[in-house]
This record gives C-alpha cells, structure tokens and sequence, in this order.
C-alpha cells in the first residue's frame, strides 16, 4: 500500500467530511504545511481550534470544528495547486476568493499564509487552496 500521494487535499477531504457527518472533531497526521493550514483556519474563524498530539511515531493534528446552526462554518474547499500541476501567481494575480468572503491559502517564500497577508508583503506563491 503506498502512501497519501496529496496530503493537503486528504486534510481538506477529511474536514469537509467530518463536518457533513456532523463530527465534533476530526484527526489526521500532522505535517509543518497542515500544522500552517490548521493555524490559517483557526486565526480566520473557520474552526474553533485545535491541539498537535505527540506519539513516538507521528504527531496527529486534531481539529475541533466549527458549527452555527448546525451547518459547517466551511462551506466549500477547492485544491487549486496538486502535485501534478503546480500553480503559481506573483503578488498582484493573487485571486480573490468570492468576492474577499472567502480566503485562497498561499504557500509563498515566507511560509505558508493567506492572500489577504500575501498582498500585504508583496509576495506571490503556489496557491494551495481555497476556502469559503
């Protein structure tokens, strides 16, 4: 069995998931770059927090999710860069997720961040996603 072959879209198909079956919380493996998405999601209001779990073999991220009248707070998630087929902007193509409702999360030289902040350094990057 060989592993996950895109691990940042398994995370966005976790959440989305667990939101639609109405689970509280939802675990995956933890990575740097999920760690960054998870603290983008919870500094944005999306979810209402999370812990990193430490055992000896690898660390798990759980994400307590984010509900108002027992909707998902997420609503969409779109994987925009796949390993496949990268997809890089510079600072103004940057895209505006519905209108600023929504957030594009952006891994750009200076670590992993939203649109919002990318435009507001004068960075571009690889957009990974986004999330409305």
């Amino acid at each position: 069995m060989s592993g996950i072959v895109d691990p940042i879209a398994d995370m966005l198909i976790r959440i989305t998931n667990a939101q639609k079956a109405g689970h509280e919380d939802v675990d995956m493996p933890a990575s740097k770059a999920k760690e960054s998405i998870t603290k983008i999601l919870f500094e944005n209001g999306y979810i209402n927090g999370y812990k990193i779990e430490n055992d000896n073999k690898q660390n798990k991220i759980i994400i307590n999710l984010k509900y108002v009248d027992r909707r998902g707070v997420i609503s969409g998630v779109k994987r925009i860069s796949k390993p496949g087929r990268r997809i890089y902007k510079e600072c103004n193509e940057l895209p505006k997720v519905l209108n600023n409702l929504g957030i594009a999360i952006v891994s750009t030289s200076k670590g992993i961040m939203t649109d919002k902040n990318a435009r507001k350094i004068h960075v571009g990057g690889e957009i990974l996603c986004y999330i409305w």
